[in-house]
C-alpha cells in the first residue's frame, strides 16, 4: 500500500454515516414562538423550527404575514447546531475533534503522535437534541427565548415511537378575538349615485360599482323591443296648481332605473321637460327600490317625496306585462278570477238578482249602460 493511501495517526473513528442513512430526509417540524414585545416596535413573531435528524442540526424560519410592514427574509436561522447556552466567538483549533499530545520526531514520516484520550482542554458545549424539544418547552436561540406550541403529525409519530410521549395538546397564545364589530357605513351625502358613495367607503381607492352585464345585455333595446316600459302618471297632491300636471315615468328593465319626464303645457305657468334624472330610486321605507312589479296602472308611487298615481301604460308595456304574467300578479288572469270569485260568492244572491233585472229575456248578454 502506497503511503499517501494509509490512515493518519492518532486516528479516532467518529461514526455519523449511520445516523445519516437511518434519518436522512427526515425532518421535525415544531410551531414556536417568539415574544419580541420588549423592544421598540416589536410584537409577537411566530416562527417555524426544523430539527434534522440526520445531522442533529436546526433551521428557524419566519412566518411572515401578509401587511406585517417586515422584509420577506423568512430565514431566520440557518442550518446549525444550536447550543443550550450561548457561547463566545471560539479561538482557532481550541474546537477540535480530538488533541493530540507530546508531538516529537521528525515532520512527516517515522514521526510520532500520542492522542490525548482525557481530552484535557477540550470545549465541550451542549447541543440541543430532539429529547429536549418537546411541546411547551422553551429554548434558548442565542439569547432568545422561543415557546414551542405546537408540532406536526410526522413529529407526534416520532415522539411516540421513541420517547412515548402522548401528550401533544397545543398551546394557545392567541386571545379570543371575539366577534368583529359590525362595519359602520356613514349615510348618504346626496353626492352621486348612492352605489357611488357606498363604493368609497369599501376601499381606500374608490372603485366604480359593479353592474349586472348579462342582465344588460338580455333587456338592453334591440330590434322593435326597447324595454322600457312608459306609464302616464298624474301628480298625488292638494295644490291646485298640481291638478292638472301630467307626467311620464319611464322604466328602463335593463338597469332598473326610472326617468320621470313632463310635456311641456301652454300657459300653465310650469316649465315641462326634465323632472327625475334616470337614476334608481329607493322606496319611501327605504327597504329596497323601486322595481317593475310595483309599477302598474292605478298604483300609487312616491319619488323622492313627490308622490304620482298611474292612470295609463302605453301599448308596448300592456303587451310586455301581459306576455310575462306569472312575473306581473296585475296581468294574471288565473288570480284575477280567483279574487273576483271570492267577492262573488259572499254576494252570490245579489249578483244573480241583479243579472235576473238586466236581462229578464234570459239573453245571456246585458248592455254596457246596465253594466
Amino acid at each position: 500500500m502506497k503511503e499517501s493511501m494509509q490512515a493518519l495517526r492518532p486516528y479516532e473513528k467518529e461514526d455519523t454515516l449511520k445516523q445519516f442513512l437511518q434519518y436522512d430526509r427526515r425532518v421535525l417540524r415544531f410551531y414556536c414562538l417568539w415574544d419580541d414585545s420588549d423592544s421598540m416596535f416589536g410584537d409577537l413573531r411566530e416562527m417555524v423550527l426544523h430539527y434534522f435528524l440526520a445531522d442533529d442540526t436546526i433551521e428557524i424560519r419566519e412566518i411572515i404575514r401578509a401587511n406585517v410592514g417586515r422584509d420577506a427574509v423568512p430565514m431566520f436561522l440557518r442550518r446549525q447546531k444550536l447550543p443550550k447556552e450561548p457561547v463566545s466567538t471560539l479561538q482557532p483549533g481550541r474546537m477540535t475533534g480530538r488533541t493530540v499530545l507530546n508531538v516529537f520526531g521528525p515532520m512527516g514520516h517515522g514521526g510520532r503522535w500520542i492522542l490525548d484520550s482525557l481530552k484535557t482542554g477540550a470545549v465541550h458545549i451542549n447541543y440541543y437534541t430532539d429529547a429536549d424539544l418537546t411541546i411547551g418547552s422553551v429554548i434558548n436561540v442565542w439569547g432568545r427565548k422561543f415557546l414551542l406550541f405546537d408540532c406536526d403529525e410526522y413529529t407526534k409519530e416520532h415522539y411516540q415511537t421513541k420517547f412515548g410521549v402522548n401528550d401533544f395538546q397545543p398551546i394557545k397564545y392567541k386571545s379570543d378575538p371575539g366577534q368583529p364589530k359590525p362595519r359602520e357605513i356613514p349615510p348618504y351625502n346626496g353626492f352621486g349615485s348612492e352605489e357611488d358613495s357606498l363604493c368609497s367607503c369599501l376601499g381606500l381607492i374608490p372603485k366604480p360599482p359593479k353592474h349586472d352585464f348579462i342582465k344588460f345585455m338580455e333587456k338592453d333595446r334591440h330590434g322593435l323591443d326597447s324595454n322600457v316600459l312608459r306609464f302616464m302618471a298624474k301628480m298625488d297632491s292638494d295644490r291646485p296648481i298640481d291638478h292638472n300636471r301630467h307626467f311620464i315615468i319611464s322604466y328602463f328593465l335593463c338597469d332598473d332605473t326610472i326617468l320621470v319626464y313632463e310635456p311641456p303645457q301652454r300657459n300653465s305657468g310650469i316649465i315641462g321637460g326634465k323632472f327625475l334624472e334616470r337614476s334608481r330610486i329607493k322606496v319611501p321605507d327605504g327597504s329596497g327600490y323601486y322595481s317593475s312589479r310595483d309599477l302598474f296602472i292605478g298604483a300609487h308611487v312616491e319619488f323622492l317625496k313627490h308622490k304620482f298615481i298611474i292612470t295609463d301604460a302605453d301599448e308596448y308595456a300592456v303587451y310586455y306585462i301581459e306576455k310575462n304574467n306569472k312575473e306581473y300578479l296585475q296581468a294574471n288572469v288565473p288570480i284575477i278570477l280567483s279574487k273576483l270569485r271570492e267577492i262573488t260568492d259572499k254576494h252570490l244572491e245579489d249578483v244573480r238578482s241583479f243579472f235576473a233585472q238586466a236581462d229578464p229575456q234570459d239573453s245571456g248578454y246585458i248592455s254596457y249602460d246596465n253594466f
